[in-house]
């Protein structure tokens, strides 16, 4: 019996003892779900849709960038889909698409990242993404999408939507789209700035701009970030509202290039951390809150799964205990 108890105690020792990075992050559970869910809507649907293979992908391309193995499968049809921007507008059967100028960012957000996980060779697709953009930029230089509303995963909100079409046409690397760039930048200085998401997404439109009116705007949002976030290391999309993990995720890609932001980012892959589902995906972030939707699911998916890639460390591997909600 002593050599049975001494036997178990060296076992659990040794399983204690495990390398933490042969264990599954919440990373490798976010990459699986999506990878499972990315190519899901075309099959089942023969359309592409702006959550599965706009910002689903996105993602999943930001994880191959980080060396986390995503099947081709997975992919594949997306990064077809995605070469011929002209047939974007053509998608038919997919509710909500009406909204031509959203999805066209996104999709060229996805493009985007197609390139830089080395996925997509040919620099034209983004030229002519980049051109489609810029056709619905305002005489102010913003996007303007879903008008009036605070943005949610698959609506964005002004704020969002032309700090991510921001990010397409300079990727694009082509003259053509210079002065809507150089409008985009001088919105996003001048625009007032009052809740969560519109503070992280004009940060993160303004990382690595140094410019005194930008410098401004930054320290603006920055203190409306430090005053939103929560007790439990989240933000939510007013100040003193509960935490969402959308809200929390574009946060964190806002500040994570900041060394002064370690606590706060510290602190919010704890919460993320902690509000994983046991499939690999988070609860999907709906305004009003507490909805059910399969499109913010997956979005809100893709959007914390960026974040957490964008925030990791190698003391980030030991993956956390992830619970089911529903």
């Amino acid at each position: 019996m002593y050599g049975m108890r001494v036997l178990c105690g060296a076992l659990l020792l040794v399983a204690q003892s495990a390398p933490a990075a042969a264990q599954e992050t919440s990373e490798d559970r976010a990459a699986v779900y999506l990878a499972r869910e990315v190519p899901r809507w075309s099959n089942e649907h023969g359309c592409y849709s702006c959550h599965n293979n706009g910002d689903g992908a996105r993602a999943l391309f930001a994880a191959l960038r980080h060396s986390i193995k995503i099947p081709a499968a997975a992919t594949e049809s997306t990064i077809r889909w995605l070469r011929t921007p002209r047939r974007w507008d053509d998608n038919k059967g997919e509710p909500g698409f009406s909204d031509k100028a959203l999805a066209r960012i996104q999709f060229a957000a996805a493009l985007r990242g197609a390139a830089q996980a080395g996925s997509l060779n040919d620099r034209e697709p983004l030229v002519e993404a980049a051109r489609l953009v810029t056709e619905f930029q305002k005489s102010d230089g913003s996007w303007q999408i879903d008008q009036g509303s605070i943005g949610s995963p698959v609506t964005y909100g002004t704020a969002l939507a032309t700090t991510m079409a921001r990010l397409s046409l300079a990727a694009a690397g082509d003259d053509t789209v210079a002065t809507a760039i150089a409008a985009a930048d001088r919105w996003l200085r001048k625009t007032a700035v009052a809740t969560v998401p519109e503070a992280a997404a004009v940060l993160l439109g303004l990382e690595g701009s140094r410019d005194a009116p930008a410098r401004e705007q930054s320290r603006r949002c920055l203190e409306i970030l430090s005053q939103g976030q929560n007790p439990d290391g989240g933000w939510g999309p007013y100040l003193k509202s509960a935490s969402e993990p959308f809200d929390t995720a574009i946060t964190l890609l806002a500040v994570a290039p900041l060394e002064t932001a370690a606590g706060w980012v510290r602190r919010g892959r704890a919460y993320l951390a902690s509000t994983q589902l046991a499939d690999g995906s988070w609860p999907e972030t709906t305004r009003p809150p507490r909805a059910e939707s399969y499109a913010q699911r997956i979005s809100t998916t893709a959007w914390a799964l960026e974040a957490l890639l964008a925030t990791r460390s190698p003391q980030d591997a030991r993956p956390p205990k992830s619970r089911d909600k529903r």
